[in-house]
Order: structure tokens, then sequence, then C-alpha cells
């Protein structure tokens, strides 16, 4: 779990993808002791939810997960990266083609880095987090073809590391409203209705990253979000590029995530992550996290959103996980009892079949014997007028004339067109 300690207010540590805190000793063994508790409650929950869609439950109903939406340059890419520690792929445009699951799973301190890109019935093993883009590329050009084109098959992208957090998100294709190059026309419509399909599930906690330097009325990921989400309730929102922000307009920023202007039940956060410029002039994940600390600890505005828990990465993260565990504790008694219930229709089902053909030859004789008699049986009730008809079925007979009836306009059908080619 990545976190921040005195007092909640994450001013003087950050637990940093180099495994560096900068924590006392007394501090660092209270922050081992609760990643012990977290690992003792959060991590069966979340591997439970995970190991789900492997068994087909996904198919038929719908799991607790967190979606990332945000309209193009809004900086998604970068909060991902900042959560995950790995690079995931950035440029200009559509960048984001299929929806990507990101799994991370808190290792215990000295454990190797790991991960793994899968899609299809294809497992890419990873052994550094500079593969991981190059992988996470090839994955949606297999999927979606090389080019502008989105899909709407997942790829999972699972990364163990002591220093991630326990969680796994959803990222969603960046909002786009103009196709540009050889992008279908409705390329934005697509990239909604894709979006919607995950936000508009009552088991999805929305996460909505919109730039800082924005009216955050305006923005179209937080607009898709009160559709499906009027009052808030699964929707927190993430401010991004605070370092953009016009001077004079810092206050108005701070009422933004003091949940002052557009209220969200759940509230908002704020984070610094790399630019574009950090990352060409090659400045490292751990880098970045430093700075931002500097960043909100030394700025006059928001100094104020550090000391209230609601600024920088490692907050965010441990915010996340939060909602998640308890986003899923909510979800898994309604779960259980919808499994209970299509588990007992599937079975009221099978039952109308009667037994399984046995795997014995003897028994597969008495078996066939006992269909034949229950046949014959079904055949004399119906010549005695005594079938059993279910509620709003009709008698056989009856749906017979209508059979004979159907074939009998059939044949003249095809008679009449035979007769006109003699003809």
């Amino acid at each position: 779990m990545v976190l921040s300690t005195e007092e909640n207010t994450g001013v003087d540590s950050v637990n940093l993808p180099s495994g560096e805190t900068g924590l006392g000793e007394k501090d660092q063994e209270s922050v081992n002791n609760l990643c012990s508790q977290y690992e003792e409650k959060v991590r069966p929950c979340i591997d439970l939810i995970d190991s789900l869609p492997a068994l087909g439950v996904e198919q038929d109903l719908a799991l607790p997960a967190i979606a990332v939406i945000g309209d193009q340059s809004s900086g998604k890419s970068s909060v991902l990266e900042a959560l995950s520690g790995v690079a995931l792929p950035r440029g200009s445009g559509i960048v984001t083609r299929c929806p990507l699951v990101l799994k991370l799973r808190k290792l215990n301190e000295g454990e190797e880095w790991r991960g793994k890109v899968s899609y299809d019935d294809i497992e890419v093993e990873l052994s550094d987090p500079s593969e991981v883009e190059e992988a996470i590329n090839k994955g949606q050009n297999f999927i979606a073809g090389v080019g502008l084109g989105i899909s709407d098959k997942l790829i999972s992208l699972d990364v163990s590391s002591p220093n991630v957090p326990d969680l796994t998100l959803i990222d969603l294709p960046g909002i786009t409203r103009v196709a540009v190059g050889n992008q279908p026309a409705d390329i934005g419509r697509q990239i909604k209705r894709l979006i919607k399909t995950y936000i508009q599930k009552q088991e999805t906690i929305n996460l909505v990253v919109v730039p800082s330097n924005v009216d955050i009325a305006t923005t179209e990921a937080l607009s898709m979000a009160q559709e499906v989400d009027p009052e808030g309730d699964r929707t927190i929102g993430i401010l991004t590029k605070p370092d953009l922000v016009d001077r004079g307009t810092e206050d108005k920023v701070v009422d933004v995530v003091r949940n002052l202007v557009y209220h969200l039940k759940k509230g908002y956060m704020i984070v610094k992550c790399r630019g574009q410029q950090d990352i060409q002039e090659q400045l490292s994940l751990t880098e970045a996290l430093q700075n931002e600390q500097i960043f909100f600890k030394e700025h006059p505005h928001f100094r104020v959103l550090l000391e209230d828990g609601k600024a920088t990465v490692p907050c965010l993260a441990e915010r996340l996980t939060a909602e998640l565990i308890s986003h899923i504790c909510k979800s898994l008694p309604l779960l259980e009892n919808q499994i209970k219930e299509s588990h007992q229709s599937a079975s009221e089902e099978l039952q109308k079949y009667g037994m399984d053909i046995p795997e014995d030859d003897s028994e597969k004789t008495f078996f066939l014997i006992e269909k034949i008699n229950a046949f014959n049986q079904d055949i004399t009730a119906l010549v005695q007028g005594e079938e059993n008809v279910a509620e709003g079925e009709c008698r056989l007979f009856t749906r017979l004339r209508k059979e004979f009836l159907s074939w009998s306009k059939e044949i003249e059908k095809n008679f009449a067109k035979r007769l006109c080619c003699f003809i």
C-alpha cells in the first residue's frame, strides 16, 4: 500500500517506487504494521473479485470495479503511471484503444518486480517495468488493428511490486470529439458508447480525471459520469496539472477540491504527475513523486489541500484502495444473492431434462428403457387428451395444426413457382 504519514498530511514522507520512504524508525514500524493489516484484510477481497472473471461470472453479473475516464490530454495516463510505477503508452490522439484492466498487487519488501500482459489467449510475462509500454502497444495492435481504431476487448496488465498499492483499475479510452487521420467518422460516439457500458453499472466507481486549468463544468467526462450517476454517489473527481493553473484562479481550484463547486458525495483529490517535458527530460517516477511533495508543500494556495489529505498520488492510492474495499464489501452480499438465484434457476432448468446419461454400459440400457417408457406414456396421454400443458403454452395438436398450415402454404408457394417456370 502506498502510504503517507505525519497524521495523514503526506508532507514529510512518501512511499516511492525506489523503495525509499524517508521515514524515521518509529514511523516506519507504524507503516509496516498498517501494511500488515491491509495485507490481511484488503488483498483477499481484491483477489476474490479479480478471480471471478476467469470463472465466467462477469458474463452474467457485474463485478465491483474502478473505471478511469477523462477527456483526451486530461492527464489520465500520468495518474495511472504514478499509481502503478510503470510507463504506459503515451502520445497525441487516442492512446488507450482498448479497455486496460490494471491489476496492482503489493509484494513484501525485497521481492522482485514482475508483470504480465494478457489478451485473447496470449500471455506475455514481463521482468522489467520498461517492457510494459511495448507489450501493451502490441496487444492493442493485435486486438484493434494497427492505426487509431478502438475495440471493446480487454487487455489485462498485472503488476506485482513492493511499491504499488493493492488496487484494480480499468483504464478506458480518452473522450474525443473530432476524428483525425484514418479514424472512423463516428469515433467519438464509439468511445462514448464503450465508456458508458462500464460507468453505467451500479457496481462501478467512476474515477473522473479533469485538468485543474479548465472549467470543470464543461468537461465531457464529468458530464457523462453525472448522466449515469446524478447524485455523485459513486464518482470521484481527480484534478491534474495544478502547475498550469493561471495565477489568480488558485482559490477556485481549492474550492473544487473541497467539493464546494461541483458537488460529488465522494469528493475530489488533486495530484501533480509527470508532464511531457518531464518525460523528455527522462524524469523518473520516483523523482516525480518527490517533486510532487515539494510542489504541494511549498505552494501558498494548494498546501492546505495537502494538509487535508486531498493531494498527492500516495494519498490518492490510499483513498482508492479504501474505496474499492468498501465497495466490494457492500457489493458481495448482493453478488452472493445473485449467484444463488442464478444457480437455483439453472438447477430448476436442468431438472426438467432429468438425469444425465450414465457412463456404465448396463446402466445406459436401463436409462434408454426408462426414456422409451416415458415417451410412450406421453404419447398415450396425448391420444387420450390428458396432456399436461404449462401456463402460456398450447396443446400439441394445436401447435401441429399451425405447423401443417405453414407447411401447406410453403408447398403451394413452391408449386406455383415451378408452374410459372414451365409456362
